[in-house]
């Protein structure tokens, strides 16, 4: 039993023994900076049970728990607020029982427990990963292997989207202008190959795109478009000035219409466009040719990924492919329609109706009969329940652009019968924004994951270079820290700020050996490393009662929080809440190493015990920053 739950159960019984009184709960908080104290009784809540002074309140409160908690040592009361010092006695038997822990704070699944299925990377197989990818993997790598350390059994997946419009754009452009390129014949990783024909593919489009808008039944849709309120509306807002003084905006309308008009242009006029849908119809018949150069360039990005994926750090369990579960969804489309719960359109399309939920109608076929995304969403979800029928939930890790994709799935999937679609979440999460704008993939201009992390280690080391921190190390021994120091600056970066949040990521504030930022944590893990070298003496003996300094009875209490720590974490799904209490332990130890003597301490108890807690606050952060999927170097 923790401290705060037997306080919980001496101030219950102070009521019942002072006043006669029952009490429900008892809150309480960290005891503020400026009052003496480890952990504070907010007394105010219980004035509704207690009609008295809070203050007189908090008084007779902090002598019954002096008199009848042994642990507690002594009080002050400020207001409404009790202030209790817990006696060093505590924290010194709480650190002797983990000290040789090796799994402290991490629980093991129990046997028979339902398990949870968390999925991420999740790529199209038409272009690299890129920096929002490794958002993406990195979010999902974290919140899988959190879970499975607060004590669930864990799957980690991805869906392979290795169909769809847009893989077959870069298979056409590839036939069309590749000329038998490979990724042998051009050196290029086979993900980088395909994605330069899908750039290609864009470049085409809106080459035509841009023709066409100069034919006579271009000219007609764009002064059709110019004259509607909402365009006249929009260029009103967006470009005031030059509206009020009558200026020539047709460049802007032109803009704007070719955004409003890209996809149905596409879908009904595209000589190009019309090409890559038949490519698509022709696949989903079983075409040999077409599957053929199908399986040739997913081979290729399959190929790549790979050493992306390695590069990264992360892996799974099971992998599904949108080829595969699209066909089930379908399946479940038909049974749909016989039991009401979706219905057909005039032109063929089957559509689900959510309007009474408060949701939109949906799409599931098209009216051609080729499926949509989520028609294979629908069949990778239930394919996962029959592969993994302990699976007790299912987390999807995507960007919250499409948080109302899956509000809709998971009603349609609770609408087709399936009790465990309560059981399903989206750990939704922001874009991730560099300081010269936002990524577009279809013009080529996102940052590839694979030159992100050369460029990373690039930068550690030229950083570290500059501090002269590496001294005696050998060209191999350097080289090898830059990557890990450059992951670890990437991943705590991106990992330390609230899923929900958009990131400005700035490689080079992210390699900083100050602040709140993963080379600083790495380095005061490496800098416990070689007090443990140096400690030329047994420092595992147990020690007797010794008085604690502040510094290290704050460290103790940070470590007696890591347990809670791994459980937020999980609950809120947020690698966040792990990497801002590894800071918070690594602040204080800094304080505690730069004021106090560890190996020059001449008491020899204080000595083994400063050296025993500093080797538990590295072996904390290296617990905590392989949740987070960082490695921490042993020299650095």
């Amino acid at each position: 039993m923790n401290i705060q739950e037997v306080l919980t159960e001496k101030v219950k019984e102070a009521f019942e023994n002072l006043y006669s009184a029952a009490l429900e709960n008892v809150e309480f908080q960290a005891t503020r900076k400026d009052f003496e104290g480890d952990i504070t009784v907010v007394v105010f809540p219980m004035l509704r049970v207690k009609k008295m002074n809070p203050a007189q309140l908090g008084e007779e409160l902090g002598q019954y728990l002096v008199a009848n908690v042994a642990e507690i040592s002594r009080f002050n009361v400020v207001k409404g607020f009790l202030n209790l010092v817990v006696d060093d006695s505590y924290y010194l038997n709480f650190f002797a029982n983990i000290t040789k822990n090796d799994t402290f704070g991490h629980v093991t699944p129990t046997e028979g427990d339902s398990a949870v299925m968390v999925e991420y990377s999740s790529p199209n197989t038409n272009k690299p990963l890129h920096l929002g990818h490794i958002r993406n993997n990195l979010l999902g790598y974290s919140v899988a292997e959190i879970i499975k350390a607060a004590g669930k059994k864990v799957y980690k997946t991805q869906i392979i989207n290795d169909r769809g419009i847009h893989i077959c754009k870069s298979m056409l452009a590839w036939k069309l202008f590749g000329n038998g390129e490979t990724p042998e014949s051009t050196g290029l990783k086979g993900d980088k190959l395909v994605g330069n024909y899908y750039v290609e593919f864009e470049k085409v489009f809106q080459m035509e795109f841009s023709e066409w808008i100069k034919t006579t039944e271009g000219v007609d849709k764009v002064d059709e478009f110019a004259k509607k309120p909402e365009t006249q509306k929009m260029l009103e807002e967006k470009f005031s000035e030059k509206y009020e003084n009558g200026e020539d905006l047709s460049e802007e309308i032109i803009k704007a219409f070719k955004k409003s008009f890209k996809n149905e242009y596409f879908a009904k006029i595209s000589a190009i466009g019309a090409d890559a849908q038949e490519m698509l119809r022709k696949w989903e018949a079983g075409d040999e040719e077409t599957v053929a150069l199908w399986k040739q360039m997913n081979q290729w990005v399959y190929d790549g990924f790979a050493v992306t994926y390695i590069n990264l750090g992360v892996d799974f369990d099971a992998l599904y492919y949108e080829s595969d579960t699209y066909l089930l969804g379908k399946d479940f489309v038909k049974e749909g329609l016989e039991s009401g719960v979706f219905y057909t359109k005039e032109d063929g399309s089957v559509w689900c109706d959510l309007t009474d939920d408060g949701l939109s109608e949906k799409i599931v076929l098209r009216s051609d009969g080729t499926a949509v995304y989520m028609t294979q969403d629908i069949g990778t979800a239930i394919q996962r329940v029959k592969d993994y029928p302990d699976i007790g939930g299912m987390i999807y890790t995507v960007g919250n652009e499409q948080d109302h994709h899956f509000k809709v799935l998971f009603l349609i999937l609770k609408k087709l019968g399936f009790n465990w679609s309560k059981n399903l979440s989206h750990l939704s999460y922001g874009m991730v924004d560099l300081p010269e704008g936002k990524m577009k993939s279809r013009e080529g201009t996102v940052v590839d994951a694979d030159d992100l992390m050369v460029e990373m280690a690039k930068t550690a080391k030229e950083i570290s270079q500059e501090l002269g921190k590496l001294e005696g190390y050998t060209d191999e021994e350097k080289e090898a820290l830059y990557k890990v120091i450059g992951m670890g600056a990437l991943k705590y970066f991106i990992l330390k700020v609230d899923p929900k949040k958009r990131i400005l990521f700035n490689p080079k504030e992210s390699i900083d050996f100050a602040g709140n930022t993963g080379p600083f944590i790495q380095y005061t893990y490496a800098r416990i490393q070689s007090i443990l070298r140096k400690a030329d003496f047994d420092y595992s003996a147990e020690i007797g009662g010794i008085d604690m300094d502040i510094r290290e009875k704050e460290i103790v209490k940070q470590l007696q929080g890591y347990p809670a720590a791994v459980q937020l974490a999980a609950s809120n799904q947020s690698p966040a809440v792990i990497a801002n209490y590894t800071y918070d332990l690594v602040k204080l130890y800094n304080s505690f190493f730069q004021n106090i003597y560890i190996l020059g301490e001449e008491n020899e108890a204080k000595k083994i015990f400063r050296v025993q807690l500093s080797k538990k606050v590295g072996d904390t952060i290296k617990a905590a920053f392989g949740l987070l999927g960082i490695q921490v170097p042993e020299r650095m």
